[in-house]
């Protein structure tokens, strides 16, 4: 399956989400395809994943009963101007994302973007390395979470670089802070090598369904559009 597509006029197509296969998915991803039957075949399927699967974006209910959940946040909370922060080899391998950092790579983010963060340390998430000496990812913690509340963006999302499950210490404050502010995740991006420009346009819109705290999506960007370069 193509990941990259050229959409003619200088934009270019890019898919950022991982491919998914119940066979050998992790975590909850079950199908059951069924003919409804008739005189023309009538095939449904039932679909019984977790919200958390692939990618997917996390919204505040996630994290506490009385924060919005998918229905409750604008649509507009799932796309617009986004910006790829790749810290490369910048930051020391297993080192938090300090705001000295951010201000340093992050000068194009503006109120309201997507940030996407990342770094050369890529390891694939939630694995059996995730934690090990294998695992050599940045870190987020509260300053990391601090400074994307000042700069009020909408959204983070993590390129395999960067680790948000290395230990509680760092894990709860970065979720407190940033779901408090309607702050959405988008976790487990794929394809972001694929990328030739740093900022662009980048929609990952979840299903609409009431009660639900976070959902699958498919994630891509957009380059080339005027307005969101």
């Amino acid at each position: 399956m193509k990941n990259v597509y050229d959409l003619g006029n200088g934009l270019r197509l890019i898919d950022l989400s991982k491919k998914l296969d119940p066979a050998t998915e992790t975590r909850r991803c079950h199908l059951f395809r069924f003919n409804t039957g008739g005189p023309i075949p009538d095939f449904h399927t039932i679909v019984d994943i977790t919200s958390h699967l692939g990618t997917h974006c996390e919204c505040p209910y996630h994290h506490d009963d009385n924060w919005p959940g998918v229905m409750e946040l604008p649509l507009t909370t799932f796309l617009g101007r986004a910006v790829y922060v790749d810290f490369k080899e910048s930051v020391a391998p297993n080192a938090h994302i300090t705001a000295a950092d951010l201000d340093r790579e992050a000068k194009n983010v503006k109120e309201g973007d997507i940030v996407i963060i990342d770094s050369s340390y890529r390891l694939e998430p939630f694995t059996k390395d995730t934690n090990t000496e294998k695992d050599k990812r940045l870190f987020v913690n509260e300053e990391t979470a601090n400074w994307f509340k000042e700069h009020k963006v909408k959204c983070v999302g993590f390129g395999d670089g960067v680790s948000i499950e290395n230990c509680n210490e760092d894990v709860k404050p970065f979720h407190d802070i940033l779901l408090a502010e309607n702050i959405v995740f988008l976790e487990v991006l794929k394809n972001l090598e694929e990328l030739k420009q740093n900022i662009f346009f980048m929609s990952y819109s979840p299903l609409p369904i009431k009660g639900l705290d976070s959902s699958p999506v498919r994630a891509y960007a957009i380059e080339g559009l005027k307005e969101f370069s």
